[in-house]
């Protein structure tokens, strides 16, 4: 377990611009920056990093946090794996105590596996750098190849010996647990309980997340052995760490780059990627062959909206090229294609050139995605009907651009080369779009009535009695209240407040909230938010005390993860719109929502009396009761009106 003092030194070292902007890519808008969001489909930029608080946050989806959250939320790994991805990039010895066998016990899964993995990429580099064989088969494949060892070491390649049994043997004798082995794929198991290594007598070239953890591995039989062979390569099996359809060979190598570049390249394989990095062209990755889904798209598109996809000049080579690409205009991303001279791929391509050389092709001959498509599909097309199919898909293509300025200038691009009335295709294209649209009313129509079917279900389910039930999520006016605690809770908010023994006292915010709820025994719902109040209370008399910096850096991860997702306020108005943040208006606001709270609270206990009056039958002695405490709960309810009215902030 880490221990506070290292906790304390990654928190102080961790720069929440820095450490976003790894998966990001952001831009500057007033003291703020923003960005895509990683963590839903996010077409326009409704992520913010406030440098000053130190976090971020998504005005849609509502996810953020400090640097520790952000990470955690983003690779999907536990607090302290968060923490000692911090230590790494932030160059941090880790200081730990030794784990107990039950908190040994309780390590993720996930992380047995990236161990596995990680550990497996180092053996693999191992024996093609000491063992004889994988000096002789494995490191003078790659040097076929024409790989220098830079290049060799950046990929992380390696080779697996031809002994089936060579790493499992390996990893059990290091102390990995069969589970694991087999769990990521470096192994299998055969009908007879046999365990086998998946990728015996191969190169491997390891899959690096944008984070650079081992997700999987890919393995190549060697030159000799691939004639007459159907399957080339063997890529790992998806895993609870690796799903192929969410990752992209050399993103991990190619982000910095993409960024700086403002471009992307496609390509198809490993070699591809790999000789374009020794070209000295960086930003480049591989989807392997397979066609592009929609997580490997918005993965990309949160590091640039420009893609050039790059293939062979054969038909096979051709024909990749155009799969995916309605889900890249789709996803706003701006496609170029470029197709290499017949007999060429990016990797002899780039073995052959510079460079600079490379570059310059790629400008003199990349194409407008959809001038290619017309091109190609058109090309020594008469036959009317087949000329009218091949428009039809040129203009669903343009359909899918989520600009309307792109779309109609597409449509006029097409309607002069094509030698068409532009109203003819602006017609086709809206009944395509209009289509598109019907069939995504109808899903969410759908997905509606399931919605209100489970709704159902759950208000015809047995519910518990009492006004905070275990199962009870905290409402709207909670979370509000428990912001303002989290945000300001050490700013005073009364002044001179005279106690029962005539002494005179301040009172802040947290000390107010606490001190209010407690006279009638008033709780939070949501138990986070109780004890963030008691701390807050606590504290609020210390000297140099900041209720925001103290929940952000809590050791709790609770607690911590409720300030990072409280702490930057969820209204986004322009400066002039703002209202001033004074003594004055900060207590108006935090009086009203603790009203609010006891309104809530006295309006879902009028309506527990109501079902229990339903539920009384003819039991008079027991509706007497209900009757008196109705009307006890609704005295209290006119009054709480009467008091908000007053007090509502204009």
């Amino acid at each position: 377990m880490i221990d506070r003092a290292t906790v304390e030194r990654i928190l102080d070292a961790a720069e929440i611009v820095d450490v976003v902007s790894e998966f990001v890519t952001l831009r500057k808008r007033g003291v703020n920056y923003v960005g895509l969001c990683p963590f839903h489909e996010d077409k326009t930029p409704s992520f913010y990093v406030s440098p000053a608080k130190g976090v971020c946050k998504c005005f849609a989806c509502g996810k953020g946090g400090n640097a520790v959250h952000f990470v955690m939320e983003h690779e999907q790994i536990t607090y302290p794996e968060a923490l000692r991805w911090l230590a790494r990039k932030y160059n941090i010895e880790i200081k730990e105590r030794e784990l107990s066998d039950d908190e040994r016990r309780e390590q993720s899964e996930r992380e047995s596996m990236f161990i596995v993995n990680e550990w497996a990429m180092g053996y693999f580099e191992d024996v093609m750098r000491t063992d004889p064989d994988g000096v002789a088969i494995g490191k003078q494949y790659f040097r076929s190849r024409g790989f220098r060892d830079d290049i060799i070491s950046k990929f992380r390649l390696g080779f697996a010996l031809p002994r089936r049994d060579a790493l499992s043997k390996a990893a059990i004798a290091k102390g990995y647990k069969e589970e694991f082995i087999v769990k990521t794929g470096l192994c299998y198991r055969k009908d007879n309980g046999e365990l086998v290594d998946r990728y015996a007598g191969r190169v491997i070239f390891p899959w690096l997340n944008v984070s650079g953890k081992v997700v999987a591995f890919g393995g190549r039989l060697l030159d000799s052995r691939t004639k007459g062979v159907q399957q080339k390569y063997v890529n790992s099996p998806d895993s609870d760490i690796y799903h192929k359809d969410h990752e992209l060979y050399g993103i991990y190598q190619a982000k910095k780059a993409i960024v700086k570049e403002d471009r992307v390249f496609m390509v198809e394989g490993y070699t591809d990627v790999i000789s374009m990095h020794q070209c000295g062209i960086e930003n480049v990755v591989a989807n392997s062959g397979t066609a592009l889904s929609t997580h490997q798209i918005r993965l990309l598109h949160r590091f640039t909206p420009n893609i050039v996809l790059l293939y062979d000049g054969d038909e096979a080579g051709i024909h990749a090229a155009m799969r995916g690409t309605d889900m890249l205009l789709a996803e706003g991303m701006n496609i170029k294609v470029l197709v290499l001279p017949d007999g060429d791929d990016p990797d002899s391509f780039s073995r052959k050139h510079s460079a600079e050389e490379f570059r310059t092709y790629i400008e003199q001959h990349q194409t407008d995605f959809i001038e290619f498509k017309t091109a190609l599909l058109l090309r020594g097309v008469t036959d009317p009907v087949k000329r009218s199919e091949a428009i039809s898909s040129i203009v669903k293509s343009v359909s899918v651009i989520p600009d309307q300025i792109t779309r109609d200038t597409y449509l006029h691009d097409c309607a002069v080369r094509l030698q068409m009335n532009e109203r003819t295709l602006v017609s086709t294209m809206n009944r395509f779009i209009s289509g598109e649209r019907e069939a995504q009313a109808k899903e969410a129509e759908r997905e509606e009535r399931r919605r209100e079917r489970e709704e159902e279900a759950a208000a015809a389910a047995p519910q518990p009695i009492g006004l905070h039930s275990a199962a009870e999520q905290a409402g709207e006016v909670e979370r509000l209240l428990i912001s303002e605690v989290i945000r300001h809770g050490e700013e005073t908010i009364f002044e001179g407040i005279e106690t029962e023994d005539g002494q005179t006292i301040n009172l802040s915010v947290a000390q107010y909230v606490d001190y209010d709820l407690g006279q009638d025994g008033i709780r939070f719902a949501n138990e986070t938010y109780n004890r963030i109040l008691a701390e807050a209370a606590m504290h609020s008399g210390e000297e140099g005390f900041k209720a925001e910096t103290y929940f952000l850096r809590h050791p709790d991860i609770d607690i911590s993860t409720v300030a990072g997702e409280l702490a930057i306020s969820p209204y986004r108005l322009s400066r002039s719109l703002q209202m001033k943040h004074t003594e004055e208006s900060l207590r108006q606001r935090v009086t009203h929502l603790v009203l609010d709270l006891r309104m809530d609270i006295t309006q879902r206990h009028i309506k527990e009396i109501q079902r229990r009056l339903r539920e009384a039958g003819s039991d008079m002695s027991a509706i007497e009761q209900l009757m008196k405490e109705y009307k006890e709960a609704q005295q209290l309810r006119n009054i709480l009106a009467r008091r908000i009215g007053n007090d509502i902030v204009t």
